[in-house]
């Protein structure tokens, strides 16, 4: 039997699975659906969840070591990494990742200030020109450290990213700023929100796909 490790409900209309990048289930469900059909959902989707599962402890086991040669994601591509004799700053990328011997002992630390300084800039720019382009009217966009969401909306019009976004390919990106940009419009996932979306990004679903699929890579 499949372990729920965190149950949620709130007002949606829809069943939820989210397989979180430890492995743990967590499921969104709405308030009053019987745990009876909770359990019968997840049970049709077991295989699914075992996969999911298998391919996220895996990843948690390959630990990063920071060692020459290893690679890191930025907008979608493997970047190597050397070590290289003291410099300032502490990390760059011309081409190659070049990390200070002496910066190693905290390179993830320095890796992710990195990653934030690269999100802040790129998905500014993005939420910017889409913002522009179609009329959307965005109060503010922050960059945050959340491991399994990407982006998210409030009715404040703020719109949020995690910096880890900047390591997935440019239309992925594009993907999530448009989503969030489109929740301004229709806080829901109704036929209405994905028409909009797609109004925009005719091709959004593989886009969706790619990060269902390969979301799981995007951490140090």
């Amino acid at each position: 039997m499949i372990q729920i490790d965190k149950l949620v409900r709130s007002k949606r209309k829809t069943l939820s699975l989210i397989v979180e990048t430890d492995g743990t289930l967590t499921v969104r469900a709405p308030l009053r659906m019987k745990e009876a059909d909770i359990r019968g959902f997840i049970e049709a989707k077991s295989g699914w969840i075992k996969r999911k599962q298998t391919k996220a402890r895996e990843v948690a086991v390959a630990s990063r070591r920071y060692a020459d040669g290893e690679t890191f994601l930025y907008l979608g591509r493997e970047v190597p990494l050397r070590l290289v004799p003291e410099r300032i700053p502490a990390l760059v990328m011309d081409g190659e990742f070049k990390l200070t011997k002496s910066a190693h002992p905290r390179a993830e630390s320095v890796f992710e200030a990195w990653y934030k300084k690269q999100a802040r800039s790129v998905l500014t720019e993005r939420v910017d020109f889409y913002s522009r382009k179609y009329g959307f009217d965005v109060e503010k966009a922050r960059i945050s450290s959340a491991r399994t969401r990407w982006g998210s909306c409030s009715a404040k019009k703020t719109l949020s990213f995690t910096w880890r976004l900047v390591m997935a390919p440019p239309q992925v990106i594009d993907y999530v700023v448009v989503h969030e940009l489109c929740h301004l419009r229709e806080l829901n996932h109704s036929p209405s929100f994905w028409a909009q979306v797609e109004a925009i990004l005719p091709d959004y679903k593989s886009h969706r796909k790619w990060l269902k699929h390969n979301g799981v890579k995007l951490q140090l």
